[in-house]
């Protein structure tokens, strides 16, 4: 017991003095990807309290062959560096949305259109480059709670991210 709180201490300690690379105060650009379809969002991040913290903002617009759909997500994200301009991110968060059924029904009384929320995770990494530009890999898995078949479920969301830093 002595040799496995010895051991979670230390990587705990660890964690804890991990020198994280200073981040930009503000960047906001685009996230371009998708799970549920290809879309878009207008992506802002803004450091908080200590340099390895930040909130994202996300406002996007994704669509498939049946559905349409926009969506705002607001994420916490914990920021560490590797090595360089080199980080990884992990943070959690949620959102709200509202989906259009595009699909043609032989009555109008199945159309899944209307508003849902959802809670959100992320990973990823990116690079921070000399110049005021950030490019991201990230993977987003979404759990969607609505009243409506199409959002009721998991979506996992991978998007490269493009950023101006000031």
């Amino acid at each position: 017991m002595k040799k496995i709180a010895l051991t979670l201490s230390l990587v705990l300690g660890a964690l804890l003095t991990m020198n994280a690379q200073e981040i930009s105060k503000n960047a906001i650009g685009l996230r371009l990807g998708g799970g549920d379809g290809f879309g878009a969002e207008v992506s802002y991040q803004r450091a908080l309290g200590n340099n390895n913290n930040r909130l994202e903002l996300d406002l996007g617009w994704r669509n498939d062959k049946h559905f349409d759909a926009f969506k705002l997500a607001g994420l916490y994200q914990w920021v560490w560096n590797i090595e360089g301009g080199f980080n990884w991110y992990a943070g959690a968060g949620a959102g709200i949305g509202s989906v259009d059924d595009n699909r043609v029904y032989r009555d109008d009384f199945h159309h899944d259109d209307g508003a849902f929320l959802f809670v959100a995770g992320n990973i990823g990494i990116e690079y921070n480059f000399d110049i005021p530009l950030l490019v991201s890999l990230d993977f987003r898995p979404e759990i969607g709670f609505s009243d409506y078949d199409v959002i009721d479920d998991f979506a996992p969301d991978i998007a490269i991210g493009v950023r101006y830093q000031f």
